[in-house]
């Protein structure tokens, strides 16, 4: 077992380069299922989730070489039975996306009920209901979602939550059916408008994408194509705040500014200094923040996916702030872990109450979930003394060399190997 050590007080000065988008590759990998040829994806993220996707594909069939830490080639040709098993899926939410790209592509899909990150229940009701509009029909066996269709014809389907996966399995499984698909109260995120760029760029008809109306006009084929992956706007939120928690200068790079809007606004807001260029963030911070209000909300609102983060830089702010999650259920269980660093937040319901501290202290804390576990990170930066982070491959699912990126900045901060007590930098 691993587990992350870090001895907060240093300042954080320099450059940090962001990855490809873990929400985008998790999805345009499986939509490389669809293709008729081979998809060369670049400025691919290192990390586990890419790698699990990666696997699931290969173990049915298809051709995945990796031609380095950030591109890999895929060729479906190979696939024949559009089954993705339980002992792989069962690591990751985003292998639902699956079940659109194989219903797509074969007119059926045996899929595993997904996993990932535990903190409410995330249905896939609204996905299945894309899929009965199109014309398939589905049956759960045995923990695996079983779906068929004679054929896929296009139609109107309403969602009745904003849902990115819905979203994403519905705009996978109405590529090649016939006729006209809209899908409206569509989920809004950058990376829902990097997947159809990616489809488009294979010979799909994809509009409206970064709207809450998308409309698919269905084609027979699709070509094989060369794309690169959108800049992780959750990994340079988190980056962000642990400069906002640390204190320091860093330029955060390869980001696209407007995707971080919310992100920025909020950052601002708690007093830190934030210069924007083409395409990198400035971040100037001396440590003392703010304190302010924040609601999760669908994109373009402030994500679900930075809320643990904002709450840990919240945890030392100057006054009461209260964090309302909007979005899913059961979010804050990594409060407990940031309590044993001396936060005072109460949770009552979906709303945290957060009450600054003047400084957190080291201690030792589990990574919850993914986010959860970039919390942990952002608080210990800024804590006194030295935090051990256990459970850390939640951490390694979303995050490309943490400790190496923030090394570079100045972080104190190591990998340790509990079996032979060995550390690595």
């Amino acid at each position: 077992m691993e587990k992350l050590v870090i001895t907060g007080g240093n300042k954080l000065r320099g450059t940090i380069k962001i990855s490809g988008a873990k929400n985008a590759a998790v999805a345009i990998i499986p939509a490389a299922i669809l293709s008729d040829g081979v998809c060369l994806l670049e400025n691919i993220p290192d990390i586990e989730d890419v790698n699990i996707i990666d696997e699931i594909l290969g173990k049915m069939g298809a051709s995945v070489r990796h031609i380095s830490t950030s591109s890999i080639e895929i060729d479906p040709g190979g696939i024949k039975e559009p089954v993705a098993a339980y002992d792989l899926v069962r690591h990751m939410r985003a292998s639902s996306y699956l079940m659109g790209a194989l219903l797509g592509k074969c007119l059926r899909a045996d899929v595993a009920l997904p996993g990932g990150c535990d903190f409410g229940v995330r249905p896939v009701d609204q996905h299945l209901k894309g899929f009965g509009i199109l014309g398939a029909t589905h049956n759960i066996e045995d923990d695996m979602i079983k779906i068929k269709a004679d054929k896929l014809v296009g139609n109107h389907i309403y969602l009745d939550v904003v849902s990115v996966g819905a979203t994403v399995n519905v705009m996978l499984a109405a590529v090649k059916a016939e006729g006209r698909t809209t899908i409206e109260n569509a989920a809004r995120e950058p990376h829902i408008v990097d997947l159809a760029n990616f489809l488009n760029s294979m010979g799909a008809d994809v509009r409206g994408a970064g709207t809450d109306v998308i409309k698919i006009n269905g084609v027979k084929t699709l070509r094989g194509t060369t794309y690169s992956i959108i800049p992780d706007q959750i990994e340079a939120g988190t980056y962000m705040a642990a400069v906002c928690c640390a204190g320091g200068d860093v330029i955060i790079q390869n980001v696209i500014p407007k995707h971080l809007e919310s992100i920025t606004a909020k950052l601002r807001e708690m007093g830190v200094f934030i210069e924007e260029f083409d395409d990198s963030v400035r971040v100037v911070s001396d440590g003392k923040l703010k304190r302010c209000n924040v609601t999760t909300m669908p994109h373009p609102g402030f994500p679900t996916d930075m809320q643990p983060q904002i709450a840990a830089l919240l945890s030392t702010a100057d006054g009461t702030s209260i964090v309302n999650e909007a979005v899913w259920d059961n979010r804050f269980r990594y409060v407990e872990e940031l309590r044993r660093m001396g936060a005072n937040i109460t949770v009552d319901g979906s709303l945290a109450i957060i009450k600054g501290v003047e400084k957190l202290t080291g201690a030792p804390v589990k990574a919850t979930d993914l986010r959860a576990g970039a919390a942990m990170i952002v608080a210990a930066l800024g804590a006194i003394g030295t935090t051990q982070i256990e459970d850390i491959r939640h951490i390694q699912r979303g995050y490309e060399d943490v400790v190496g990126k923030l090394s570079s900045v100045g972080a104190d901060i190591k990998l340790v190997d509990d079996d032979d007590n060995m550390m690595k930098n």
